[in-house]
């Protein structure tokens, strides 16, 4: 993180625009970074508005519904006045691959061009991929979100990181990685020492780095100590379009297929092979729920030879097809139009 000079008439103005089904969480803790910031400086360096499309109160993914202060026609005629603020933060969570709006895009593109900073919280890249502001620039997004984004969005460099600063483009896994973008950001207008005042407020022990992991260390995730059998696991989860052999993992862990074979057994409770076969089908569930992906292409993008033959293991695994998984969600989605979750 870069240190700066305090300046005592440092200011910032944000937005943050409101999606349907936002994730609450890292939206209030950017909110509260910046709030104590304020506190902590004893003046509104930091001023922030909220907007929506039509400039209505917007659901929360958790049902909380938040009134806004402006709307996209207000901050489309801001960005040609004195009220263009130097951020605009796009905040988004569930069902985000559903929400494809041509004036947010328009907005955030000559936002943009104006030389507003823009951002994302959460699964936000995804509508700032959908402006074509991530062409070549490294991003993040949450770890859920990240496989049917990729697949969408190839053009975009995109991390399983906490988040990504590419120029003035600044995007957050989400969760609590806001308050570490924030920090990042609080850092580069005024220093580490207001950083750490602000970390103080939060209870916060450290500043973690952008690259941090999202998720937790195989080791912990799984419960499994063995180093060899991580060693595979990664090895694995890096290579889901193309599957490897077991000879080849084998030459790769420096074991033999028996060893490997039994060492699945005793830490994992199945063979190697259906591990494998089951991390493939997690991924291809996460395709069929967050990209419109054909299920064809979710099978070749899973390692699967034929339709068929994903179909069949599918179903044995979740106890319905790829399609019914698919009814589903758009049936889930239906029932939430409101935005109150039940």
């Amino acid at each position: 993180m870069t240190s700066a000079k305090p300046q005592q008439t440092r200011k910032r103005s944000l937005v943050f625009f409101l999606v349907p089904h936002f994730t609450l969480l890292p939206f209030a803790g950017a909110i509260e970074t910046l709030r104590i910031a304020n506190r902590m400086l004893g003046y509104a360096a930091y001023e922030w508005r909220l907007a929506s499309v039509d400039g209505q109160k917007v659901y929360s993914s958790s049902g909380i519904g938040i009134e806004v202060n402006s709307s996209l026609a207000d901050e489309r005629r801001h960005l040609g006045g004195e009220n263009r603020p130097n951020m605009a933060i796009v905040c988004s969570g569930i069902y985000v691959e559903e929400f494809n709006n041509k004036s947010v895009n328009a907005w955030l593109r000559e936002a943009h061009n104006r030389n507003v900073a823009i951002g994302s919280l959460c699964t936000g890249a995804h509508v700032l991929a959908q402006a074509g502001l991530l062409n070549g620039k490294r991003c993040a997004i949450h770890w859920e979100n990240l496989p049917g984004f990729s697949e969408t969005f190839p053009q975009a460099e995109v991390y399983a990181d906490l988040y990504e600063v590419d120029g003035n483009i600044y995007t957050c896994a989400g969760g609590t990685a806001s308050l570490d973008m924030m920090l990042n950001l609080i850092g580069q207008d005024f220093g580490e020492g207001l950083v750490n005042r602000v970390c103080e407020q939060h209870l916060t022990d450290r500043v973690r780095s952008a690259n941090d992991r999202q998720r937790l260390p195989l080791r912990a995730r799984l419960g499994v100590q063995n180093s060899k059998v991580l060693q595979i696991i990664e090895l694995m989860e890096a290579n889901l379009a193309e599957p490897l052999s077991l000879l080849e993992i084998a030459d790769d862990a420096g074991l033999s297929r028996r060893q490997i074979e039994r060492l699945f057994r005793q830490e994992m409770g199945r063979s190697p092979a259906r591990y494998y076969l089951e991390i493939r089908l997690d991924r291809a569930r996460h395709l069929l729920v967050q990209s419109s992906m054909p299920v064809v292409e979710v099978a070749v993008a899973c390692g699967f030879v034929s339709a068929s033959h994903f179909s069949k293991c599918y179903r044995e695994l979740y106890n319905r097809s790829p399609q019914q998984e698919r009814a589903e969600r758009k049936l889930t989605m239906s029932s939430n139009r409101t935005g109150v979750v039940v």
